[in-house]
C-alpha cells in the first residue's frame, strides 16, 4: 500500500547504518541517505531524521580500538562529547552541498517528562519545519545517562531508553504520516536471520509471533526496541515500517508501498490519541504513586471513559501531589495513566479527571 498523502516523515538511522564496524562513518551509506532525505524534502515533505552514531565515533577518535574498551557511563559521556559534534559536521557538510540547512537538537529524558518543555520542544521543531530545515535528533548523551546506562541493563521508568523510542515520541507528537526505522537488518524475521526456516515479516500485527536473536554489536537497541517503538508509533496514529538503511532508494521503496521491510499500519483516526494523551501514556516516564482501584472503578474507566473518583480506591502505593503522573492498577493490571487533579490528602471525591488520564 503506497503513501501518496505522506506530508511528514520521521527517519531513524541506527549505528550500524551510520557507522562501520571499526566505529568510523559509513560514507557511502550516509550519502545516500542525505540525498533521499534532501529528495523528500524538495517536493516538500518534512523530514525529522534521529541519528544514533555519536558514541562509537567517538569512541574511535579518543583512540579507544574496540567498543568494550569504552567502560562505564562517564567514558560513554565522553565519547559523545567527542563524536557528536564530528557526526553533525558531516551530516551539515552533505545537506550543505545539496543545499539544504539542517539543525542540530539535543534532547534529555526532562524534555519529554515536563509537558511544557515537551511543547516547547515541539514548536522549536515546527518552526524549523516550515524554514525548510531538517531537524537531526539525538539524546545529549554528555549530560543525560539513561540511554547509556542501557549496556549495562535496563533502567526502569526512563521515558527512551534508545533512540527508537525517541523517534516514535517524536514522530506521534508532531503527526508524522510515516516513521522509517532503518537497521543493518532488512526487515523483522520469525526467527533471526540466517535461521533456519526464519522469514520476513511484512505486515507486523499484535498476533505476530517472532523469535528476537542477539542485539547488533554496535548499538544497543536491537529489533525488540525497534519493535515497540514502531507499535507506539502506530497506536499514535503513525504508520511505521523496519527497513534495511543498505537498500537503495529505500525511502521511495517505501512510500511507493513496494513490498520491503516490516510494516506497522497507523491505527485510525477512532484509535489515535491526542496530543495530551499520547504525551501521558508515552513520553511521562515513570509515575510517582501506584493507585490500586476496585472492579467498580475499573468497569467505570474502561467501559464508560469515567473520571476516577476517590470512593474507587482501595490502596496508594507511593505519594502524590497535584498535577503529579500516577497509574492506575486493578489486580495487577495496568489500567491507565492520568495527572492528579488533587494531592493524595487533598482528594475529597474527584482524583483523576477523565480529561486528564488515558487508558493503556
Amino acid at each position: 500500500m503506497s503513501l501518496p498523502s505522506t506530508r511528514r516523515v520521521v527517519v531513524k538511522v541506527g549505528t550500524g547504518v551510520v557507522a562501520r564496524g571499526d566505529g568510523g562513518l559509513a560514507l557511502g551509506r550516509m550519502g545516500a541517505l542525505v540525498e533521499q532525505l534532501h529528495d523528500l524534502r524538495s517536493r516538500d515533505i518534512d523530514v525529522l531524521l534521529v541519528s544514533s552514531g555519536a558514541v562509537g565515533l567517538g569512541a574511535r577518535r579518543l583512540g579507544f580500538s574496540e567498543r568494550s574498551q569504552v567502560r562505564g557511563v562517564v567514558d560513554r559521556q565522553a565519547c559523545a562529547a567527542a563524536g557528536q559534534g564530528a557526526l553533525m559536521a558531516f551530516y551539515d557538510s552533505l545537506f550543505q552541498r545539496l543545499g539544504t540547512t539542517c539543525a542540530q537538537v539535543l534532547l534529555t529524558e526532562e524534555d519529554f517528562h515536563f509537558r511544557q518543555r515537551f511543547n516547547n520542544l515541539t514548536a522549536t521543531l515546527e518552526r524549523l519545519l516550515r524554514l525548510g530545515a531538517v531537524p537531526i535528533l539525538n539524546e545529549n548523551d554528555t549530560l543525560s545517562t539513561a540511554e547509556l546506562a542501557l549496556s549495562q541493563g535496563p533502567e526502569r521508568g526512563s521515558v527512551f531508553g534508545d533512540n527508537d523510542r525517541l523517534s516514535a515520541l517524536v514522530a506521534t507528537y508532531l503527526r508524522a504520516d510515516l516513521l522509517v526505522l532503518l537497521s543493518n537488518v532488512d526487515a523483522v524475521y520469525t526467527a533471526p536471520p540466517g535461521t533456519e526456516g526464519a522469514r520476513p515479516i511484512r505486515v507486523f500485527t499484535d498476533e505476530t509471533h517472532f523469535v528476537e536473536g542477539a542485539a547488533s554489536s554496535v548499538g544497543r537497541g536491537g529489533m525488540g526496541s525497534k519493535i515497540e517503538a514502531a507499535r507506539l508509533a502506530a497506536r499514535g496514529g503513525v504508520t511505521a515500517v523496519i527497513a534495511s538503511g543498505d537498500e537503495r532508494d529505500i525511502l521511495q521503496k517505501v512510500l511507493d508501498g513496494e513490498s520491503v521491510g516490516t510494516r506497522f499500519q497507523a491505527h485510525g483516526d477512532a484509535g489515535r490519541l491526542p496530543r495530551k494523551k499520547a504525551w501521558l501514556a508515552f513520553a511521562t516516564g515513570a509515575a510517582v504513586a501506584t493507585v490500586q482501584v476496585n472492579a467498580g472503578a475499573r468497569l467505570a474507566l474502561v467501559e464508560r471513559g469515567a473520571s476516577l473518583l476517590s470512593v474507587g480506591v482501595e490502596r496508594v502505593d507511593g505519594a502524590f501531589s497535584e498535577g503529579d503522573v500516577v497509574d492506575i492498577v486493578h489486580d495487577g493490571e495496568l489500567l491507565a495513566r492520568g495527572l492528579a487533579t488533587a494531592g493524595m490528602l487533598d482528594a475529597d471525591r474527584l482524583l483523576v479527571h477523565r480529561d486528564h488520564l488515558v487508558l493503556l
